[in-house]
């Protein structure tokens, strides 16, 4: 009975999981164009996106690596955009903290913007399910979502420069951006912390190496601890 409902949030994952791909597909595509045109070959563009596999890190090291900023900025920049993974860490570890080293290993690395957030919705609204039922089901968000991620970056690298610009594969960046951020402004901390964050960034921007983005994402993380504090609500 355990593993028939442990398969059934599985199979409700990858249902839940799916409609992120119009946006994984593109998205990684243009990651996989970008990069063989960067000068990166394939083997290093997939090396790429197995190792860090974060979207939104990948894209920030592509583009400080193609106006030759130094390594060290390269580095910083990538991590900090990916800061908020340490929150989404802490936010699912009350959920999946009990698993076994082994599946808390895959869990962390599977932890990206679109596994998080929709499985951390479902625990919330189905807060009864067992540890098992919830790893079974971010597996299954995660099903539609990682593994086409190599797959459609394999694909940008491969076809390269014979993708036509007129395509407008570069619309996946902003949409999948809003589509993830939208949702999960339901307090006034959250958008807050994005406000400030949207406003540094703009008034930072003259920055080189796009370091803007930095004080933007301490800033909007402070922003936003404050709201929490004063206004008393969760972020």
């Amino acid at each position: 009975m355990a593993a028939g409902t442990a398969m059934s949030s599985y199979w409700r994952g990858v249902r839940d999981g799916l409609p992120f791909l119009a946006v994984v597909g593109p998205f990684a595509m243009l990651f996989g164009v970008l990069a063989t045109e960067a000068g990166l070959a394939v083997h290093e563009t997939m090396g790429f996106s197995i190792v860090v596999i974060a979207g939104a890190a990948q894209f920030t090291a592509l583009q400080l690596i193609n106006e030759n900023a130094p390594t060290l900025v390269v580095i910083a920049s990538a991590l900090a955009v990916n800061l908020r993974m340490a929150m989404y860490s802490a936010s699912i570890t009350p959920h999946l903290g009990p698993l076994p080293l082994w599946k808390r290993g895959i869990a962390a690395y599977f932890l990206v913007d679109q596994t998080y957030a929709q499985s951390i919705l479902d625990y919330e609204k189905n807060p009864d399910q067992t540890t098992s039922e919830k790893f079974a089901y971010f597996l299954g968000v995660m099903t539609p979502i990682c593994p086409p991620w190599y797959l459609f970056t394999f694909l940008g690298a491969v076809l390269g420069e014979s993708i036509p610009p007129s395509l407008g594969l570069d619309f996946a960046l902003p949409i999948a951006f809003l589509a993830m951020v939208g949702p999960m402004l339901r307090t006034p901390a959250h958008r807050i912390a994005a406000l400030a964050a949207v406003l540094l960034a703009l008034a930072f921007a003259w920055l080189p190496y796009n370091m803007g983005l930095l004080v933007a994402g301490l800033g909007g993380m402070m922003a936003g601890a404050q709201a929490e504090v004063r206004l008393g609500i969760k972020l």
